[in-house]
């Protein structure tokens, strides 16, 4: 896979997935390597005093940082205050983020820097490019960021891994994961033969001023929510005729009436998935279905296209500048700023918000789901259906455990879904008296995420079980295309799983899922589904 060029502006979430879960490269173009340089010089004749009119007064660059800001730096002290920044703010705690959301973040530091407008050198950028390009993943704290300004805390420890002093043996160098070890930053870098970059003026802030660990939390997550909305409208479409549901629910003509997208592209998805099903609309007077299989269009179009919002709010912060002060060197505007502008663009909110929203829709992912399951698995709601679905191991219980552990993640769900941007605690004394809270909204996400992967492919399993049965009770019974290939998928996951535990079984289905194993077998006998965003 060719290293993936970046400029600031054209990053997209596949490359992204690419380089952070498949080991894709990175490189600096040309264009986004000259705009780093105008800006860099600028933030240097700001530095030196040589900016028209003089010595000016630049935060960051000669200024202390915060409630700080009102304190002026010398310039034979710049780059000590650079470094004191990131030491002092990597103070991040709890487990390491996974690798992938390290790469990620790297990534898109490095994304963002290439814009030009942050003030820094290219080396600044080619020291993050040189981690993902050597295999060194940087050791990054999941906690002690408010989300503003930016991930300062995590950020730090990203920037004492490449920016520490080699000849200082007290000097803090952060952790990173090099061949599956854990070493200090000083052997990772010495591991791969590269050095520690000596930061200049204003690069301290380039480093850790930004909230990219939110974004590459909320990425992911976002990514993988795209793929658990087919996955759930398959095990959905296997559960409605497992049940002997009724299919005129999903009718066009009806969603034209109520024409959201992403209702509109679940209706659409269930009835290809149902096509040659000869078990729904099998039950003589049956009208219509519980809420949980009629309403599968309206509360998984709803989650369509709440993730299709969060996927265009994290589109346009892949590419987004997330620094203080901006440096825009052409913009000769009046005051002390000057070229450089103390915004807020490191503020969290618009990805913690969304992520906040991602967890909504997730959430209700599974929660729909569970209700199917306990459908499948209850005697009197299942059509005929043996009770907890009791396979050959009887006199058992059942699926009774699997379940329970759905009801348990569902409602785990609905605690982690409170929204995290709606709270705020006062920092840097009182300077940054309204934060974002967006690494927090964005962590609870990818864990909404990972429980409603795991509720979905219970689901799955206790559908397949379900559908199994069927066909033992009516041999000659046909499935739909796209059930009865998702059933043979599944089928031949769990060969040979004899003596395994219904966790291990999961695990199975789970990996699976990961590996879109069950989602191609499916679009291969049925053809493509709609994806999220997309409209029949």
């Amino acid at each position: 896979m060719y290293p993936l060029e970046l400029d600031g502006q054209s990053l997209t979430l596949k490359a992204l997935v690419e380089v952070a879960r498949c080991g894709r490269s990175a490189s600096l173009s040309e264009d986004a390597r000259a705009l780093m340089a105008q800006s860099r010089a600028w933030v240097e004749d700001a530095s030196e005093g040589r900016l028209p009119g003089g010595e000016r007064a630049i935060y960051g660059v000669n200024t202390g940082f915060g409630s700080l800001s009102q304190i002026r730096i010398q310039a034979d002290q710049m780059r000590q205050l650079s470094r004191n920044l990131i030491r002092s703010h990597a103070a991040a705690v709890g487990p390491y983020v996974a690798p992938e959301i390290s790469r990620a973040t790297v990534l898109l530091r490095a994304n963002a820097l290439s814009r030009g407008a942050s003030g820094c050198r290219p080396v600044l950028v080619e020291a993050l490019l040189a981690l993902l390009r050597e295999g060194i993943t940087p050791a990054l704290p999941s906690q002690g960021s408010c989300g503003s300004s930016g991930d300062l805390a995590p950020l730090s420890h990203l920037g004492l891994l490449i920016a520490h002093d080699p000849s200082d043996p007290h000097s803090e160098t952060g952790s990173a994961w090099v061949n599956g070890k854990l070493v200090s930053g000083k052997d990772a870098l010495a591991l791969k033969g590269l050095k520690p970059v000596v930061l200049g003026a204003k690069e301290g802030l380039a480093i850790n001023n930004g909230a990219q660990v939110t974004t590459a939390i909320a990425a992911l997550a976002c990514y993988d929510a795209h793929q658990l909305v087919l996955l759930a409208e398959i095990a959905a479409a296997m559960a409605v005729e497992a049940l002997k549901g009724v299919r005129r629910a999903f009718h066009p003509a009806v969603h034209a009436l109520r024409p959201y997208v992403g209702a509109r592209a679940c209706a659409a998805n269930l009835l290809i998935l149902l096509e040659g099903s000869e078990l729904v609309d099998s039950v003589p007077g049956r009208v219509q279905d519980a809420y949980s299989l009629r309403c599968s269009p309206q509360v998984l179009g709803a989650s369509r296209d709440a993730i299709a919002h969060v996927t265009a709010q994290v589109e346009v912060e892949l590419n987004a500048v997330t620094d203080n002060p901006v440096i825009l060197p052409e913009d000769n505007g009046e005051g002390d700023d000057y070229g450089a502008f103390s915004a807020g663009l490191f503020h969290g909110e618009p990805v913690g918000m969304a992520a906040d929203y991602l967890k909504i829709a997730v959430a209700e992912i599974a929660s729909i789901s569970e209700r199917r399951l306990f459908r499948l698995i209850t005697g009197n709601l299942s059509g005929r259906l043996p009770a907890q679905l009791v396979g050959k191991d009887r006199p058992g219980v059942g699926l009774f455990g699997l379940q329970t552990s759905a009801a348990a993640l569902v409602s785990e769900n609905k605690a982690l879904a409170w929204p995290a941007s709606v709270d705020s605690i006062p920092t840097c004394e009182d300077q940054e008296d309204h934060v974002a809270m967006s690494t927090t909204a964005a962590r609870r996400a990818s864990e909404v995420v990972t429980n409603a992967r795991r509720v979905i492919a219970i689901e799955l399993f206790a559908a397949a079980r379900a559908l199994r049965y069927r066909r033992t009770l009516e041999p000659t019974v046909s499935l739909g295309k796209g059930t009865g290939a998702a059933l043979e998928a599944l089928e031949a996951i769990l060969e040979g799983s004899d003596g395994e535990s219904p966790s291990e079984l999961i695990e199975r289905v789970e990996g699976a899922m990961a590996g879109e194993t069950i989602e191609t077998a499916v679009q291969d006998a049925c053809g493509a589904l709609f994806a999220v965003g997309e409209a029949p």
